[in-house]
């Protein structure tokens, strides 16, 4: 939990300025920027965030939601991590459901939506064509991660959304032998966390049923079981 100076909350509120400001991937710089100036027509009257994409919740939280990258017209435009798009509607839906959010709802940065022992991240943070980055753009994305998962000593479950983060999780955390990625698959694992996989909310997956509300919601609860959370209530 934050200690009584803050020192969390400062700490991740310093990363997030920092991850706002990097340029370490010409490629994705390149893509993010042309993406904010040329927009999509339908929000052609807003201003794009167009930076890196920091993470977003409670600096106690027990409940690290992992994705793969901010979309482009999504976390891109908004500036808060699945804000703006269809997986993002997903996602806050079924925190929201569970007792880690206030709202249901993530559509701008400013729009009173809050967590309560849920953290949620990207590994990485600009918005890649084709929403693939390469090998080298998601390992200098990494340390950002490092240092969050360092400024969260709460966290006991983390939730992988998508094979990517899944990957990505199972070496941070030390995990090995690594299990099959699959909806529902969790393994304890060195560094303490549970790691729990869940298909990602993506409209590709949603849309074709592969990911349901009721298979979503049951990842969920079994998250908010392995944290340790009593009913109705997030952290």
């Amino acid at each position: 939990m934050s200690s009584p100076d803050g020192r969390p909350r400062a700490g991740l509120e310093t990363l997030s300025t920092e991850i706002a400001g990097c340029r370490a991937c010409p490629r994705l710089v390149d893509w993010r920027e042309e993406v904010a100036r040329e927009k999509r027509a339908s929000f052609a009257d807003q201003a794009y965030w167009g930076r890196p994409v920091p993470g977003f919740g409670d600096p106690a939280a027990r409940l690290l939601v992992v994705g793969l990258a901010p979309a482009a017209h999504g976390a891109n435009r908004t500036g808060r991590v699945f804000t703006g798009d269809r997986s993002g509607d997903w996602l806050f839906a079924a925190l929201h459901r569970a007792g880690f959010a206030n709202q249901p709802t993530s559509v701008a940065a400013d729009d009173g939506l809050e967590l309560t022992g849920a953290y949620v991240v990207a590994a990485v943070r600009c918005a890649p064509p084709a929403n693939r980055p390469t090998p080298e753009e998601r390992d200098r994305c990494l340390p950002f991660l490092r240092r969050e998962l360092a400024l969260l000593p709460d966290v006991r479950v983390v939730l992988a959304l998508g094979r990517f983060a899944y990957d990505v999780m199972a070496v941070e955390l030390g995990l090995r032998p690594r299990p099959r990625f699959g909806h529902g698959v969790e393994a304890a694992t060195p560094a303490g966390p549970t790691l729990l996989c869940s298909y990602h909310p993506s409209q590709q997956n949603t849309f074709t049923g592969t990911l349901t509300e009721p298979m979503f919601d049951a990842v969920m609860a079994r998250a908010r079981e392995l944290c340790g959370v009593g009913e109705g209530a997030g952290g």
